[in-house]
């Protein structure tokens, strides 16, 4: 087969927060290309900052640059358009600031797009109890959810908030949930 009749792969944006799951990023990366997606990562600045050492191999990694701030006027998008977005880990600033429709970063301005442009939308949360609690977190999921949005936050999402200062060690972050959240949602 050659290249020009090679299968275009779905392309899914992984857009990742500051938190500290963010800081095994490759491990879902390599899972999505696992099950067939062209993965971009896209960041949050704070994300960046905690993954500057990395951000060349990660480059590598999905074989596109790692995006983080809007393109200048003029600039080609380096990006091919996404076919699907995880938003993981989301963090409770995310979540609140994407429901209300804020797009003052790359990264929200992408998932902001994403919910108008119809595109399948998958938000696996990384928080803890405390901000959990607050009032605002659940009428955001209530607003991402109704403007089309999975979020898996509930027991039977199999990701709950962590208790804060918790004894032991805190579960491995579910990756895997949302990578098939994302794909039931592909071939719904």
């Amino acid at each position: 087969m050659t290249n020009a009749e090679t299968p275009r792969r779905p392309v899914l944006y992984l857009v990742a927060c500051a938190a500290p799951p963010v800081l095994d990023i490759a491990d879902p990366i390599k899972q999505a290309q696992d099950r067939a997606w062209d993965v971009c990562l896209i960041l949050t600045p704070t994300a960046a900052l905690w993954l500057e050492d990395s951000l060349e191999e990660l480059a590598t990694l999905t074989g596109h640059p790692v995006r983080q701030r809007y393109k200048l006027p003029g600039q080609p998008d380096v990006l091919p358009a996404a076919d699907a977005v995880l938003v993981a880990p989301a963090t409770f600033n995310v979540i609140n600031k994407w429901a209300a429709g804020s797009a003052d970063t790359l990264a929200l301005g992408l998932i902001t797009e994403g919910i108008g442009k119809g595109l399948p939308l998958v938000a696996l949360p990384h928080l803890n109890s405390w901000q959990a609690a607050h009032s605002a977190f659940p009428r955001s999921v209530e607003q991402l959810r109704a403007d089309g949005v999975r979020v898996l936050i509930e027991e039977a999402d199999g990701n709950t908030p962590h208790v804060p200062g918790a004894p032991g060690p805190r579960p491995p972050f579910p990756w895997r949930l949302g990578l098939d959240a994302l794909n039931a949602s592909v071939t719904e």
